[in-house]
């Protein structure tokens, strides 16, 4: 099987590259923003035919929540129209899709665990543009797998988990919103997940949620980070109004894993059990 994952350097694409490399059942291209450049997105079915994939794993995103805001038609771009390429490529070509897309489709108002079907209304830039990505690729290739995913974080790259344990080591106090509720998503167990479906012999199409188990706040994951690490550092709990950005982030968007978890038979860890273990590596 011949798989290209785009987006090779973010923090998904290192953990598939890590498992992947593995495995000699499957010829993997891995593709950064330098060999498959979203941006331009006239290109992009071009280079994709130079690889003559079986599956593409789109994993590939402008993810600046914040500087989207300012950079609309570049996070579209990238986000929205270069997946419609992917999926146009893939439909045109008889090839399967797994794309990833966000939590940040919702608006964060909802009070329990949101399910594929849960409406959607992004409150930024980034959200709408990860929106219509999805939109795109259930216009041209109804049968391709979405997952969306929330607070994503690895070994690799820049994420909360290794700026709070930077932080926690300069100074002896900071403060972390304690009223944003989800999960986070360890990385490689999102990349085990997406492993898990290829190999499975069940393909069911269609968009699925999919971070760790369990529930938290920024707040609470930051002493966790703490705990965990035995690091000395006051942790002081603040609401989001008392940090403003440029883009709005949805209040709760923890996400209902039934579905992801009874199509494709796969195992959900616990977020804390994943922090320890990501945790361990760094």
């Amino acid at each position: 099987m011949k798989i290209v994952i785009t987006g090779a350097n973010g923090q998904l694409g290192s953990e598939l590259q890590d498992i992947l490399k593995l495995d000699a059942t499957k010829e993997c291209f891995f593709l950064d923003r330098k060999q498959l450049p979203l941006d331009q997105v006239g290109i992009i079915q071009d280079i994709l035919a130079m690889y003559h994939p079986d599956l593409i794993i789109h994993a590939g995103a402008y993810t600046a929540v914040d500087k989207a805001e300012s950079e609309q038609d570049l996070a579209d771009a990238v986000n929205h129209l270069a997946t419609e390429e992917i999926a146009q490529y893939c439909r045109l070509n008889d090839v399967r899709l797994i794309a990833i897309s966000t939590d940040y489709v919702f608006d964060g108002t909802s009070s329990k665990p949101l399910k594929e079907t849960a409406d959607v209304d992004p409150i930024n830039t980034y959200g709408l543009s990860k929106l219509r990505g999805e939109q795109a690729i259930q216009k041209w290739l109804p049968e391709s797998i979405i997952i969306r995913t929330s607070w994503v974080y690895s070994t690799y790259g820049n994420n909360f988990v290794k700026t709070m344990v930077r932080l926690m080591t300069e100074r002896d106090e900071i403060a972390v919103i304690n009223d944003q509720i989800g999960s986070p998503t360890y990385a490689r167990d999102l990349a085990q997940a997406i492993i898990d479906i290829i190999n499975g012999n069940c393909w069911v199409g269609g968009v699925y949620h999919y971070s760790n188990e369990g529930k938290t706040s920024w707040y609470d994951f930051a002493l966790a980070i703490r705990d965990i690490k035995h690091i000395d550092c006051q942790i002081n709990p603040i609401p989001t109004a008392a940090y403003p950005t440029p883009a709005r982030r949805p209040h709760y968007s923890l996400l209902d894993k039934t579905k992801v978890k009874g199509t494709f038979k796969i195992s959900v860890p616990y977020w804390r059990d994943s922090l320890i273990e990501m945790l361990n590596k760094i």
